[in-house]
């Protein structure tokens, strides 16, 4: 089981997303299975998670962007969308995320 830290812009998205039960089943998942989703090209080793929200699945759920950093023992959650409110985020944006 892996410490997962959220940036401050997840965090403010991820209110209005999830509700705190979500929010909590999917760092538990998150947690332990800290290699889900693909790694995004070009974007320093940041992952994409599909995740299935309250009355829609998976492909119409969220979708959250992370690094594993598995030396450290720690999962950063960066950033998250609801699929169909905003296109793929490109490797540029997710660095930026990253950065801030």
């Amino acid at each position: 089981m892996k410490t997962v830290i959220e940036t401050p812009t997840f965090s403010k998205l991820a209110d209005k997303i999830w509700t705190e039960d979500e929010r909590l089943d999917f760092i538990s998942f998150i947690s332990v299975n800290s290699k889900a989703g693909d790694v995004i090209p070009n974007a320093e080793g940041a992952r994409k998670v599909r995740w299935a929200i309250k009355g829609s699945g998976k492909r119409g759920g969220t979708r959250v962007i992370y690094f594993n950093y598995s030396e450290q023992g720690v999962i950063e959650l960066i950033y998250i969308y609801k699929k169909g409110t905003q296109e793929n985020i490109k490797a540029n944006d997710i660095k930026k995320v990253n950065r801030k």
